[in-house]
């Protein structure tokens, strides 16, 4: 819907693969980004210019699960003829209504919660203007992005369990958050269902619950992650999210590898950085995987800390 010498705002810390085609192709074609915090509106107005013809919104976002006040930037789209996109793959429609808090258009992953069990590959736009999906619709027509027919079955099928599958992710998360919050190994948390969260408030007036992603940074940083990672059993190292099995994803290395690495550390997706995508499985069961993980990595800094020890000796 853009056309050279457009200008896009998005957020600082979206999706790896977001951010990969907006500079690796979009921009190509003269198609101008800036990419900002958007968990302060005083940062998009002042990054709005004549030709600004976009407000591209991703809440939570993808790794640091930051909170954007959707009613706010979409009224400032408005007001200065932008449109507002939302990517809701995280909070999902049965968590988040983008649209009905002034979004113009709102993206989902249909690979993720919507399928829910990752053996689909898909993506949908939600409108309720009857302009734009004239548009969205030629588009779709004239390129073929028509899903087939399995396609369209398998996601059918993980809609009629979205509600039950939704409330047990975010029961899970909460308590995972919590047990995170509180061990030795982890020195931060994101999660929106925090109240030390900084977008607790925002995420408590626009989202039903808190979501199924939880992401938290290791003090023992990427040698920690990557020992992490190999010591869960339930948690599979994957880069996808939002089915029901429990997944674990270090973004650096995975969903956001192709973003330079001095972007990256601006925005806060460290080397020790990981993220859930906690699933449907017993509760208890992912904590006693995640406790005896992080003893693992526990165990492994000590033995290196006593290396160095006798070495300097």
């Amino acid at each position: 819907m853009l056309k050279t010498g457009d200008h896009v705002i998005a957020p600082d810390d979206l999706y790896g693969g977001t951010y990969r085609i907006f500079t690796l192709v979009y921009e190509k074609y003269g198609i101008d980004f800036d990419f900002v915090d958007e968990t302060d509106p005083d940062n998009v107005e002042q990054a709005i210019r004549q030709n600004t013809k976009l407000i591209w919104i991703e809440t939570p976002s993808n790794p640091l699960l930051k909170i954007s006040d959707i009613e706010v930037l979409s009224h400032i789209a408005s007001s200065r003829g932008c449109l507002a996109v939302v990517d809701n793959t995280f909070a999902s429609p049965y968590l988040q209504k983008p649209l009905s808090l002034g979004a113009d258009i709102v993206i989902h992953s249909t690979t993720k919660y919507l399928g829910g069990h990752s053996d689909v590959i898909g993506g949908a736009l939600v409108i309720d203007q009857q302009d734009l999906f004239e548009q969205l619709k030629f588009y779709q027509n004239a390129v073929g992005a028509v899903p087939g027919p399995q396609d369209c079955y398998l996601v059918l099928r993980g809609i009629k369990t979205l509600p039950l599958r939704l409330e047990r992710h975010c029961a899970n998360s909460r308590a995972i958050a919590a047990f995170l919050s509180e061990h030795q190994e982890v020195s931060k948390v994101y999660y929106p269902g925090l109240e030390t969260h900084d977008g607790y408030s925002i995420a408590r007036k626009q989202m039903k619950d808190f979501g199924g992603i939880v992401s938290f940074e290791l003090k023992t940083g990427w040698k920690g992650a990557f020992n992490f990672a190999k010591a869960v059993k339930l948690f599979t190292l994957a880069e996808s999210l939002g089915t029901v099995v429990s997944l674990v994803n270090h973004p650096i290395s995975m969903t956001h590898a192709s973003i330079p690495q001095e972007v990256r550390e601006k925005n806060g997706i460290t080397n020790g950085l990981l993220r859930l995508s906690v699933g449907c499985e017993d509760v208890n069961d992912l904590i006693e995987d995640l406790q005896r993980a992080l003893s693992t990595s526990n165990r492994n800094r000590v033995k290196r800390d006593h290396s160095r020890k006798q070495r300097f000796i």
